[in-house]
């Protein structure tokens, strides 16, 4: 049999350099305690983007409409000197502003100043990546799920509907939830990004930020009777609701939880089967998506397919239903994962294409280090996934793209 060529820009200086050892700080569980998820449970775009920025703490000023905000957002999380360095790393704000993000912030707010916003261009510019300072990523998200429509002149009018529906859901659906689901979403939501403040602690910030999550799940599982609750949505729901609860306008920030309940059924409603497991062997199921993911590396990169799941046996079930599942939530620390996001939202056909691809490019990043392992060291390296520049894998995995549609 005649073995594919590796494609020549895999082997551009750009990626080619043997990564690092070091690992980033993660949220997530160690490789032998990945969250569990039986598809019903959940344990386990395409521009270049920028070099990702570390969130920076919220200073919010109040408006009196919903106008795209022009104040700096900082992330709420407290921090002091004997936190670790997740804290520091994640929400810090120390690194520099590059002129791309500075070009590409004006860019998004021109937009965003529109009366009427350009989706498709919005959509360009976003999926390079939404510079963290701008206080604009919470806009541009529920511009991205639909949410909010393209005619800010709507927004007024609509808001305070949705907003109200949800508190009718809240009033119905909370008298008297499911026993078994409360205390599966409870454990949950407390274990949800333990390092962090915002989600975790005794604070009246975390208690408040956990209420509102409890709420969103109960809410979800009571209108959703076919899905329920499924363990790791908890991971799904939390990058929406840290964003909008971020919004520096504190008018947005305040409703953060019914706007982050619609945008989670969004969100959701591209992966709904993936939770079912009555479908989990179906051609909508988990296993037939990973087995997509599979498919994509032998096309692209078929020595690494051969090794890892003819030579070594590593079954992409072992890693990729994490990584599918949750959205890549666990693999990357916070301020990567909202950066893979921004991408994933971006995409007109929904995030699922772009998300596979993402994690296409991730075996391929790590390729040299795949080639030289065993079954062991290989599992080991793909469940806890090494540290790497944002950028770069968000830029091969356009680079899949383009070489598809080529």
């Amino acid at each position: 049999m005649v073995r594919k060529k590796v494609p020549d820009w895999l082997n551009s200086s750009l990626w080619s350099t043997p990564p690092s050892d070091d690992r980033l700080h993660r949220y997530s569980p160690s490789p032998t305690s990945t969250t569990t998820t039986s598809s019903a449970a959940v344990s386990q775009p395409t521009v270049q983007p920028p070099v990702p920025v570390p969130s920076p703490p919220v200073v919010s000023k109040p408006q009196s409409t919903p106008t795209p905000p022009k104040s700096e957002i900082r992330d709420p999380v407290n921090r002091n000197s004997n936190n670790n360095s997740n804290d520091n790393d994640q929400n810090g704000g120390s690194s520099p502003v590059s002129p791309d993000d500075i070009s590409r912030q004006a860019q998004l707010l021109a937009e965003l100043s529109k009366k009427v916003v350009n989706m498709r261009e919005l959509r360009r510019i976003a999926s390079q990546g939404i510079p963290d300072g701008a206080g604009i990523r919470s806009t541009v998200w529920k511009l991205l799920l639909g949410y909010l429509p393209p005619d800010r002149g709507q927004w007024l009018c609509e808001l305070p509907k949705k907003r109200s529906q949800y508190r009718h859901f809240k009033e119905e659906l909370l008298m008297n939830p499911d026993s078994e689901i409360i205390e599966q979403i409870d454990r949950d939501v407390k274990r949800t990004h333990p390092d962090m403040h915002f989600f975790s602690g005794d604070s009246q910030l975390a208690k408040s930020n956990q209420d509102a999550l409890r709420n969103i799940l109960i809410v979800f599982a009571k209108l959703n009777p076919g899905i329920r609750y499924v363990q790791g949505m908890n991971e799904i729901l939390a990058p929406l609701f840290y964003v909008f609860r971020n919004d520096p306008d504190e008018e947005m920030a305040a409703a953060a939880e019914a706007d982050t309940f619609f945008c989670f059924v969004e969100l959701l409603s591209g992966f709904r089967d993936h939770f079912c497991q009555q479908l989990d062997n179906s051609n909508v199921g988990i296993r037939s998506t990973i087995t997509r993911l599979s498919q994509l590396l032998k096309e692209h990169d078929e020595e690494l397919w051969r090794h890892l799941e003819v030579t070594t046996k590593v079954n992409p079930q072992f890693y990729a239903f994490r990584w599918i599942t949750l959205l890549l939530t666990q693999e990357f620390n916070f301020a990567d994962s909202l950066h893979i996001w921004d991408t994933l939202l971006s995409d007109p056909e929904g995030p699922l294409e772009t998300l596979l691809r993402v994690c296409c490019a991730m075996l391929i990043l790590v390729r040299r280090r795949l080639l030289a392992g065993d079954f062991t060291s290989n599992l080991k390296l793909l469940q806890s996934y090494p540290s790497t520049n944002i950028s770069h894998l968000l830029y091969v995995a356009n680079k899949l793209r383009t070489q598809a549609s080529g």
